[in-house]
């Protein structure tokens, strides 16, 4: 979470080199962040004893406004466990300013994964995230029924016939990407990957014109507004003069006015692709109306960012998961040779599917560290769960990561095990015990194309390369993002000789 050095000593820093315009803008910005956090933390520094129902369990703070701010940001994880054991699968807490109550175990969070977007809203949480970077007119800055129209459509455009044409396409710009790592070295694994991921997932998703268009220029563009992405644009007032908010707020129209030129070029051309950018020129929602250009290249824009980060993360631990357990390495590169021949041919999708080793290990990796921390609703009408009621104003939230390691539900659930995936496990039978990709009405639609993504990906490097720890060196995770990303993520490196 975001404490208030956080938001303002950066600023302060930044601004004390520069000139007197910049310092008072910053010491503006600040000003009027804490005016806004002092005033949203004000009305719930103690909850109030409630007047009528059973609320869940308040684990109460002493800390004015950031209540529990400090302590849940420096390891959500163990905060979370560590209140499940004390009070049960339901429980609440504020940080600045607002009231959260978390769903813990697959029975509590079937209230977040189940409820009608009615009770349990998205919109109230995620706007103010997503707007900024996908734009007006697209996700959750319309109504809930047109927003699952323009998932609907998307979809249509993630499917087996285009995912048999994305795998040598991610093979080739896996092969590419990696000649600069030469024989051997130390590499930032997610770094690496995180680029690999935009350029495979812009030239798969986007189509070839906007790949092509893919330079050091427009790849900024993009870090720039994935940055928008941050514990400050989730709890601060989007009008503040944050340099990441107006960086993210240039690159968005920038990238916008890129999108628009060859969108308007494709809708002259006589020649039809097979890639989403031509499912969204085509489809249309239910009254018949068309997709604007403006809708299409917000789409386009969340396709891309809401899958980069989440692809890319999960790509870095399963990286560091095989370095680490060297003999299930091996037992991957044995099985790209048995199912893919000796000679290690160009990879095809009836392959990738055999890859039982290797998607094991992607399901372990995601079980260990799912990418997303905490799903969100903000409670719209009184909620019941586990003997409890939930107030209108909460903010709801289940975590994938608590459910995945809980030892209620997971023999060895701190263990990297990927042959637990080989029969029944304990956890088989409870409906939310495994969330990675969320559930419910709002399910992520890539999750078929990340498996495709990932495995492609990772099959290509394991037949390039041998991976090792750094000095048995493996990363912890990194608490300061709002995606769990590996910490100082270097890894070693060897090409090998097959």
């Amino acid at each position: 979470m975001l404490s208030l050095l956080e938001v303002g000593g950066p600023l302060l820093e930044r601004a004390a080199a520069g000139s007197p315009l910049s310092m008072a803008l910053a010491v503006f910005a600040f000003v009027l962040s804490l005016g806004y956090l002092l005033q949203r933390g004000s009305r719930l520094l103690h909850q109030p004893p409630p007047a009528h129902g059973n609320y869940p369990p308040f684990i109460s703070s002493s800390i004015p406004f950031l209540g529990h701010a400090l302590e849940f940001g420096k390891n959500p994880i163990e905060f979370l466990e560590n209140a499940y054991e004390k009070y049960g699968p339901v429980f609440s807490f504020t940080m600045v300013g607002q009231t959260f109550t978390y769903l813990v175990g697959s029975d509590a969070a079937a209230l977040l994964f189940d409820s009608k977007n009615e009770d349990l809203n998205a919109e109230d949480v995620y706007s103010r995230l997503t707007t900024p970077v996908f734009g007006k007119g697209v996700a959750f800055d319309v109504p809930n029924p047109v927003f699952l129209e323009q998932k609907k459509m998307l979809k249509t455009g993630l499917n087996v016939a285009q995912f048999k044409q994305h795998i040598p396409i991610i093979e080739k710009e896996t092969k590419e990407y990696f000649k600069s790592w030469g024989e051997c070295g130390e590499r930032d694994l997610f770094e690496a990957l995180s680029e690999l991921t935009i350029l495979t997932a812009s030239h798969c998703l986007h189509g070839k014109e906007i790949r092509s268009l893919l330079n050091e220029k427009v790849a900024q563009l993009y870090a720039d507004l994935d940055g928008g992405f941050t514990h400050a644009a989730w709890l601060l007032p989007g009008w503040l003069p944050l340099p990441s908010f107006r960086r993210r707020d240039r690159a968005h129209r920038e990238i916008k006015t890129i999108f628009y030129k060859v969108i308007q070029k494709r809708r002259q051309s006589e020649e039809r692709e097979t890639d989403m950018l031509q499912t969204l020129l085509d489809v249309t929602y239910k009254d018949g109306r068309p997709l604007t250009d403006d809708e299409i290249a917000g789409l386009l824009i969340g396709l891309l960012l809401a899958g980069q980060h989440t692809s890319s993360t999960t790509s870095a631990w399963l990286g560091f998961f095989l370095a680490r357990e060297k003999s299930i390495q091996e037992q991957c590169y044995a099985e790209q040779k048995a199912v893919c021949g000796e000679d290690l041919q160009a990879l095809d999708y009836s392959q990738l599917k055999d890859l039982n080793t290797l998607d094991r290990c992607l399901k372990e990796t995601l079980r260990l560290r799912p990418p997303i921390m905490t799903m969100m609703r903000m409670a719209r009408t009184p909620l019941t769960v586990a003997g409890y009621t939930i107030p209108p104003g909460h903010q709801v939230c289940a975590s994938p990561t608590v459910n995945h390691r809980l030892k209620d539900s997971w023999a060895d659930r701190l263990e990297f095990k990927p042959d637990r995936y080989l029969q029944d496990n304990p956890a088989a039978g409870e409906k939310f015990a495994y969330v990675p990709f969320g559930a419910g009405r709002h399910r992520c639609i890539g999750e078929n194309f990340a498996y495709v993504q990932i495995k492609t990906i990772w099959s290509t490097l394991l037949r390039l390369y041998e991976f090792d720890l750094v000095d048995g060196y493996f990363p912890p995770v990194n608490y300061t993002t709002m995606i769990h990303t590996p910490h100082n993520p270097v890894i070693r490196y060897k090409k090998r000789s097959h």
